[in-house]
């Protein structure tokens, strides 16, 4: 006659099994830059989410949301796609509105990091969650896109009533959206501006290999010689969350625009890393192996 399995034994079978999904987990992985590396490394975000009680503090990502499906992170690219190719490709069409477009792409750009920036402030105000370190981040991301749009508009981007209309109300919708987002997923918000960064990267690659020999013919803006080479570059290394040194050479407008293609790298690599669970690392607070000159 069959036996009936006691209930400890049935419960020491599914722990073990449970033990056994270890096994399937993702390597540890850290992040390394030609200048530095971080101090330690972290396994990146478990596709098994444990309730809130238990999980980690590390990071918004890790505290309040969850992963990704590769459905929700495609629709975010296209989505980004389509207003790229309906508005932006559409509306600043031509060579001479090519200043006009960094304007609208750099006011818009700017909003996601204040929309983290009142949840984090919410969530610190409720007793929720206090981590100083992503306000000083994203405070330092929006710092950033500041002085390209101060650049941007020194050129002369914002000229017509009409640019500003049009990008100003896109930013005010987009910073409702991202406050949502935010909200609801963490990981879901930092993946949309991903993609939003990575069109901004492509946008000023393509911009450069087009127009090197103009641009390097052409100075630099005031704004950029003050952020970049007379400004203090504390802010500016508090986003370079890949443990580099950065400083960027301005000579002229290539060189400018070079150093903002870069800075939408540094921004894109911040993003996908608080898609993880890796803790970002700042090198001011000592979690960078680097050499400070």
């Amino acid at each position: 006659a069959p036996t009936t399995m006691n209930r400890p034994l049935l419960i020491s079978c599914l722990l073990a099994s449970a033990g056994s999904i270890s096994a399937f987990a993702p390597p540890q992985s850290s992040t390394v830059s030609a200048i530095g590396r971080r101090r330690s490394t972290t396994p990146l975000f478990s596709a098994i989410v444990p309730p809130p009680e238990e999980r980690s503090d590390a990071n918004p990502s890790t505290k309040f949301g969850s992963p990704l499906s590769d459905g929700l992170k495609e629709a975010n690219r296209w989505s980004i796609g389509f207003l790229k190719g309906t508005i932006f490709d559409t509306f600043f069409a031509g060579e001479d509105r090519a200043y006009a477009r960094f304007y609208a792409l750099e006011t818009i750009a700017r909003v996601p990091y204040f929309s983290y920036l009142s949840v984090l402030h919410l969530y610190e105000t409720l007793g929720r969650w206090r981590r100083a370190k992503y306000l000083k981040l994203h405070f330092a991301e929006s710092w950033n896109e500041l002085h390209h749009l101060l650049i941007m508009e020194e050129l002369g981007g914002n000229d017509r009533f009409l640019d500003r209309f049009l990008a100003q109300h896109i930013a005010f919708g987009y910073y409702g959206v991202v406050i949502l987002s935010y909200l609801i997923n963490p990981i879901f918000a930092y993946n949309l501006n991903q993609d939003v960064e990575e069109h901004a990267f492509s946008t000023y690659d393509e911009y450069l290999r087009e127009n090197e020999e103009m641009l390097k013919g052409q100075p630099a803006p005031q704004a950029a010689i003050d952020y970049y080479i007379d400004g203090d570059m504390y802010m500016f290394d508090e986003f370079q969350t890949n443990c580099e040194m950065r400083r960027p050479k301005i000579e002229n407008l290539y060189d400018v625009f070079v150093a903002i293609r870069d800075d939408e790298a540094a921004h894109v690599e911040t993003m996908k890393t608080l898609q993880t669970e890796l803790d970002v690392a700042s090198i001011h607070d000592g979690e960078c192996e680097v050499d400070i000159f």
